[in-house]
C-alpha cells in the first residue's frame, strides 16, 4: 500500500470510529450550511458537551428563546432511579437546558413531569435534576397534583378528545421537551412523542384506550419548540424504570430538533444501532413504534429526514 493510500485510509477509518453516522446512521440526510438546521445528530461527548456544540450549530438558544420568555422544560423524571440506570433525563443536560434559556433571556424557566409515583419530590431528588435545575436558576414545579391539571379539548384528537393537561403545558411561550430514550415493555421504545405522557393527569385511560393514537393525538395539541433526545445512556432492557447500569450503556447520542417525529425518527435509529452493537435487547424498526406514524398521518411531523435539513456532528 502507498504511504498517500495509508494515510487516506487511515484517517477514514478513524473518522469511522470517532463518528458512527458516517456509515450507518441518518444515511437519507442532507444538509445545506446556508440554511438554519431543522435536526442536529450529535455524537460523542457527554450529554452536556454535546448539548452545547448541538445548540450553537442549531443557531444558539437565543433562536428559540426571547428576553421575557416564560420557558417550560419537561425532561423525563418519572423514576426513582439514579442517573447512571438511564431511567430518566440526564440532569447535567437539563441543567444546562435551564442555563442556557436565562442566558437567552428567559424571565423563568419552570420544569415538571406527572411521575409514576406520588412521591414526586423525591423522583426530582433522586433524578439530580432537581438540583440542577435549581443551581441554575430555574423551579420545579408539582407534577402529580390534580389541582396542577385543567381540562382541556383536543380537537384533531381521534381517540383522545379532551384531557386533563398540565397547566404548564397549555400555550407556554416557549416548551422544550427532553426524553431520555429508552426501551419500554409496552411500546418497546419511548422518547419525544411517548415523553408527553407526563404532561397529562390520566395515563391508564390511554393505555386502555389505544395507547399509541393518544399519544399521536395529544402531539396536535401540545406546541413545543424544540425537542433534544437524551441518548447519552441508553436503556435497552428492562424498560421503562431499569434495573442495572449494565442495560443502559453509555453510547454518547443527542438529537436536537424542531420536528418531534423526525427527532424520534433518528432516535429509532440509534437504538437499533446501540441495541445490535451491544447484542441486548431488540433493534426495532421504525414501522414497529405505531405512534410515530401515527403523528405523521395527523400532520405533527415527518419521518422523512431527507426533507430537513440535517447536520451530523462529532465532538469525540
Amino acid at each position: 500500500m502507498k504511504r498517500r493510500e495509508f494515510i487516506v485510509k487511515t484517517a477514514l477509518g478513524t473518522a469511522a470510529a470517532t463518528l458512527p453516522f458516517s456509515r450507518e446512521l441518518f444515511a437519507e440526510a442532507k444538509n445545506d450550511p446556508q440554511k438554519p438546521l431543522d435536526i442536529a445528530a450529535i455524537f460523542g461527548g457527554t450529554a452536556a458537551e454535546m448539548f452545547e456544540r448541538g445548540i450553537a450549530e442549531m443557531g444558539g438558544m437565543g433562536r428559540f428563546v426571547k428576553k421575557g420568555d416564560s420557558v417550560v422544560i419537561k425532561p423525563n423524571i418519572a423514576w426513582d432511579q439514579p442517573p447512571e440506570v438511564g431511567a430518566n433525563t440526564d440532569p447535567d443536560l437539563v441543567g444546562l437546558v435551564v442555563k442556557k434559556c436565562f442566558e437567552a433571556g428567559a424571565k423563568e424557566v419552570l420544569c415538571f413531569d406527572h411521575t409514576c409515583g406520588n412521591d414526586w419530590q423525591n423522583r426530582y431528588k433522586i433524578s439530580g435534576i432537581a438540583e440542577k435545575v435549581e443551581s441554575n436558576g430555574g423551579k420545579m414545579v408539582a407534577g402529580n397534583d390534580e389541582f396542577m391539571f385543567v381540562d382541556h379539548d383536543i380537537p384533531r384528537g381521534k381517540s383522545l378528545k379532551h384531557a386533563k393537561v398540565h397547566k404548564l403545558t397549555v400555550n407556554p411561550d416557549v416548551f422544550i421537551n427532553i426524553p431520555v430514550l429508552k426501551h419500554h415493555g409496552g411500546a418497546k421504545i419511548t422518547c419525544a412523542l411517548k415523553n408527553y405522557m407526563g404532561c397529562i393527569f390520566d395515563r391508564q385511560w390511554w393505555h386502555r384506550n389505544n395507547m399509541p393514537q393518544c399519544i399521536a393525538d395529544y402531539s396536535t395539541y401540545q406546541k413545543t419548540t424544540l425537542t433534544i433526545v437524551d441518548a447519552y445512556r441508553v436503556m435497552l432492557e428492562h424498560g421503562p424504570r431499569g434495573k442495572s447500569p449494565k442495560f443502559a450503556p453509555v453510547s454518547k447520542y443527542q438529537i436536537i430538533s424542531t420536528d418531534i417525529v423526525a427527532a424520534d425518527t433518528a432516535a429509532v435509529q440509534i437504538f437499533a444501532s446501540i441495541a445490535k452493537r451491544h447484542g441486548m435487547g431488540k433493534p426495532y424498526a421504525l414501522d414497529e413504534i405505531k405512534y410515530i406514524a401515527l403523528a405523521e398521518e395527523l400532520g405533527v411531523g415527518t419521518t422523512d429526514l431527507s426533507k430537513l435539513n440535517m447536520k451530523r456532528i462529532s465532538v469525540a
